[in-house]
């Protein structure tokens, strides 16, 4: 009795290893959009996507923990841009971004807290983004061709109100922080809404 329990037992664990069990090639195709990734045995993934002009990638680590995959990306989130310098002047907040690709200057995301409650303003063509605040607390930024976790530009105890700032070359890239997937019952991946890709119904299916 006992032996027949234990042969059932390993049967049993080595199911859920064999379901558990994602290394290949997994894709999404959506009109002009299409992502993939790529699991590796060694526990390594790499990741692409593409819609229109817009190009990103990813590589790092995963783990399974029951039907949830855990990603680690090599890219750090928060870090889009750097400041690279700062003071206080005159009034209002300005926030300037500067890179080589001018084509990247606009569509930043500028968030400015006050008391709990937000404004946000979008940059222009030529990178700047102000707002006419008396004060604010804190200062995100996101791109948005390029959606990644907020980075910080201002904290609560930052006097300053003109800020100058560079676009780091990871931008393109993915840092995958809090967005799982979610293995499915026909061994599809999924994952819900996120700050990446803010879509329903996103399946990524094995080739």
């Amino acid at each position: 009795m006992k032996k027949s329990l234990i042969v059932l037992l390993l049967t049993a664990n080595l199911h859920v290893m064999s379901q558990t069990k994602i290394e290949g090639a997994y894709f999404f195709n959506k009109t002009e959009m299409a992502a993939g990734f790529n699991f590796l045995a060694d526990g390594h993934f790499r990741f692409f996507f593409s819609y229109g002009a817009v190009d990103r990638t990813a590589e790092g680590t995963f783990t399974i923990e029951g039907n949830t995959v855990k990603l680690k990306s090599k890219k750090e989130a928060g870090k889009d841009f750097t400041v690279t310098k700062q003071s206080k002047e005159a009034k209002g907040y300005t926030l300037t971004f500067i890179d080589k690709n001018k084509y990247l200057l606009s569509n930043i995301l500028c968030v400015f807290f006050v008391n709990g409650k937000e404004q946000s303003v979008i940059t222009d063509d030529k990178g700047i983004a102000y707002l006419d605040l008396p004060h604010c607390d804190s200062i995100y930024a996101q791109h948005l061709l390029f959606p990644d976790v907020y980075t910080m530009i201002k904290d609560k105890d930052n006097q300053n109100n003109q800020f100058s700032l560079s676009l780091n070359p990871t931008l393109s890239q993915v840092s995958f922080k809090g967005i799982d997937l979610k293995i499915e019952s026909n061994g599809s991946l999924s994952w819900l809404p996120n700050y990446f890709l803010d879509l329903p119904n996103v399946k990524f299916t094995k080739e």
